[in-house]
């Protein structure tokens, strides 16, 4: 089990970096992939599959103990993110499939890639897992819901199927996990520790089916655009993520914290690329340019969240910010620190006496 458990640690420090490499490969050799078209609903099935078997009555509790924080979050990603990308669509002046792709994306819930990233950086990753959870379970009705409100302009959209597709490979595989961990208990929770592999396995197919799927059309000029789309869609998603998190800071402080800033910061800009590229590959089979934003944003939003998750650690480190300030103040985990010296002092003082 330890060595399970040193891959799993392995395999998510380099996941970014295996990405890339895998990305490249299969657009070299598409063969190594291609036979995995027709699965990458079952692949997905197993990522969330898993997802549910983490998951906890506490972890739904949680969500109803601090609604305010998780249904604002929740909220702010299916406003900023889609309404982001329609506008880098008109900036752009992207038509068609690969409008329809980018906006697809930006409908999907928030990336499971957050989680680990919100940890790497001190946020709170309760506050993280929670905004995922009700995300997720939103995400077959939402997905249809903004796609046919902000994407029918460019092709005619197939609600009825997204809707399907969505609650076959979302809620079904999440209902299981949860109801398996409910059962088997103390069983499941051995197995947890080899889950984030088993997750990481197949994203990556997902990843290699849609590059392979696309390759001849992802460097070609129709598809180029969306890299600078894709990068700066999931940039903005950070700042405004930040900046919506500022602004609740000044209307609830004691909810939205430095850690939960941060927390929403990646909840809102990492998006479920890889339900966005099987999303478009079963609904939108007909255009497979729709998958080639997921395909980008896949590889893009792990280099970043990784980047930006290193930089916050470092930034906090070096102008000695407690992982637990109020609002990032310099100089709080010294102040800590001197405070917790303090009340050893007092408590060793009552003891003396």
């Amino acid at each position: 089990m330890r060595k399970i458990k040193a891959f799993g640690d392995w395999l998510t420090k380099w996941f970014t970096v295996i990405v890339i490499v895998w990305a490249v490969f299969n657009y070299f050799v598409p063969q190594t992939s291609l036979w995995g078209k027709s699965y990458t609903g079952y692949f997905l099935g197993i990522v969330l599959f898993g997802m549910g078997l983490t998951l906890t009555l506490d972890d739904f509790k949680r969500i109803l103990t601090q609604p305010l924080m998780v249904v604002v979050g929740t909220v702010a990603h299916f406003v900023i993110m889609p309404l982001v990308a329609v506008l880098l669509c008109w900036i752009f002046r992207l038509d068609g499939p690969l409008a329809v792709g980018v906006i697809l994306v930006g409908c999907c819930p928030s990336g499971t890639s957050s989680n680990v990233m919100s940890y790497l950086s001190r946020g709170d990753v309760a506050l993280d897992v929670s905004i995922g959870v009700l995300s997720t379970l939103c995400a077959p009705f939402m997905i249809p819901l903004l796609m046919q409100w902000l994407a029918s302009q460019y092709v005619t959209v197939p609600v009825e199927s997204l809707f399907l597709n969505a609650v076959k490979v979302v809620l079904f595989p999440i209902a299981l996990g949860v109801i398996c961990h409910a059962i088997f208990k103390e069983k499941i929770e051995k197995v947890t520790v080899a889950l984030p592999i088993v997750s990481q396995v197949a994203i990556l197919l997902i990843i290699g089916v849609v590059v392979a799927a696309n390759g001849p059309k992802l460097f070609v000029a129709s598809s180029l655009l969306a890299i600078p789309v894709v990068i700066l869609h999931n940039l903005c998603g950070y700042a405004l993520g930040f900046g919506f998190s500022k602004l609740m800071y000044k209307v609830y402080p004691k909810g939205f914290r430095y850690a939960q800033q941060k927390a929403i910061t990646f909840e809102v800009g990492m998006q479920d690329s890889a339900l966005g590229a099987t999303l478009a590959l079963s609904s939108f089979a007909s255009n497979p340019l729709a998958a080639v934003p997921s395909t980008f944003f896949s590889v893009w939003h792990n280099i970043s969240g990784s980047v930006l998750s290193s930089w916050w650690r470092e930034h906090d480190d070096k102008h000695q910010i407690h992982p637990d300030s109020d609002n990032g103040e310099k100089g709080s985990a010294a102040k800590a620190s001197e405070a917790g010296g303090a009340v050893k002092d007092e408590s060793e003082e009552t003891v003396n006496a």
